[in-house]
């Protein structure tokens, strides 16, 4: 009996490694989405409870400091003053750290799919093999071995690093204010929300850019 086929769609033409930096690219969004189906404009405080569970998520992952604030897409200097002003995140941070302890992650001794993540975001987010590597844990060296023995690594980094933002060849011209407020925009996400919530703290704002060596802190938005 013939048997119709079944029409080839976009996603069975997607690669396993392609599918997962397209979905850690859209997850942001797609939450936000969810939180504007129930009407209404997402707040600050929204925004900065979910980036607040995503560092404790990674830190359940056995993720430092730094590799959390790559997952959460905050710079580090914006986790740093959630944990100062805010004794209920910072009490949460220890006790999620205690369990990736007592679980035996985050020890250093091998490779987890959480250090991947980081190491697979940072390389959309522009970062150089180096700069990724350390900010997901790994020495460099040891990362090329992983790279060597997996070809289903080497596709994720592939992946990853075509989904770089690319400059354009023949940028237009701007003014150096408009050029200042786009830099702006990039390094903290700034989006339109509601500021509902004064009792969370708010993100510094700082004039002369990140500070060197944390250009893979940066919020993706």
């Amino acid at each position: 009996m013939y048997e119709a086929k079944k029409p080839v769609t976009e996603a069975d033409t997607v690669t396993p490694a392609v599918r997962v930096v397209m979905w850690l690219g859209a997850r942001e969004q797609v939450e936000r989405d969810l939180r504007d189906a129930l009407g209404g404009q997402s707040s600050l405080r929204d925004d900065t409870l979910a980036k607040m569970a995503d560092v404790l998520q990674a830190t359940a992952n056995g993720l430092g400091p730094e590799a959390a604030a790559v997952w959460a897409g905050v710079p580090g200097r914006v986790l740093q003053s959630w944990l100062k002003q805010d004794p209920a995140f910072a009490c949460a941070l220890e006790a999620a750290g205690a369990l990736a302890t007592a679980h035996g992650l985050g020890t250093g001794r091998e490779a987890t799919p959480a250090m991947l993540r980081v190491a697979t975001v940072a390389f959309t987010r522009g970062a150089d093999w180096s700069t990724a590597a350390r900010a997901a844990g790994f020495k460099p060296y040891r990362l090329r071995q992983l790279l060597r023995a997996s070809p289903a690594l080497g596709a994720l980094v592939h992946a990853a690093r075509n989904a770089r933002p690319r400059k354009p060849r023949n940028p237009p011209r701007a003014s150096r204010r408009s050029v200042l407020a786009g830099r702006a925009a990039n390094e903290y996400g700034y989006r339109l929300v509601r500021l509902d919530d004064p009792a969370l703290p708010l993100p510094p704002v700082e004039k002369n850019g990140p500070a060197p060596g944390e250009s893979e802190e940066r919020s993706g938005g």
